[in-house]
């Protein structure tokens, strides 16, 4: 089943009418039986598998993927399961948690810059709403010029002192 299909089941445009007791907890979308979720669930564990080869061979871009929800909601399971045919070694996970003493004296990109992946990379930042309270001092992201189409000319620091685009 197509990744876009699947998404525009659950996508919430607008969170103005949006009423969660409105969906069925037990509904099961697409899949009928547990081995059809099983089967396409090895199905996109494969072929992430695949993403992750090309995107190491070709080290253009990174890939960040940001998991946000209460504590106890399931980030991990979900990582676990469909991070799992990922190769580790190309891939690392950042909880998030409240900000010490030191962070609070720096704007939040400051926080999170040293562990945006490198390019080739995959990197999973896991956080939990509370944390977003802390104080913020938004700073600029630095610009290149004349590089790229527009949108993709932001970067943001990656490990080893490189620098690795961020597309939006």
């Amino acid at each position: 089943m197509k990744a876009k299909k699947i998404a525009n089941t659950f996508r919430v445009d607008s969170g103005k009418h949006f009423h969660l007791k409105d969906f069925d907890p037990a509904a099961t979308g697409h899949w009928h039986s547990k081995e059809h979720a099983a089967e396409a669930l090895q199905e996109g564990i494969q072929r992430t598998a695949e993403l992750q080869d090309k995107l190491y061979a070709q080290s253009n871009w990174a890939l960040l993927l940001i998991f946000q929800a209460m504590d106890a909601a399931g980030k991990d399971g979900i990582i676990k399961h469909v991070m799992s045919g990922v190769n580790p070694q190309g891939c690392q996970v950042y909880s998030f948690k409240g900000p010490s003493e030191l962070e609070l004296q720096h704007d939040f990109l400051w926080r999170i810059g040293k562990d945006v992946p490198a390019r080739g990379r995959i990197g999973i930042f896991a956080g939990s709403p509370p944390e977003r309270r802390r104080r913020h001092r938004p700073g600029r992201i630095p610009r290149r010029r004349g590089r790229g189409r527009a949108g993709d000319d932001h970067v943001r620091p990656g490990q080893g002192g490189e620098r690795t685009p961020v597309g939006r």
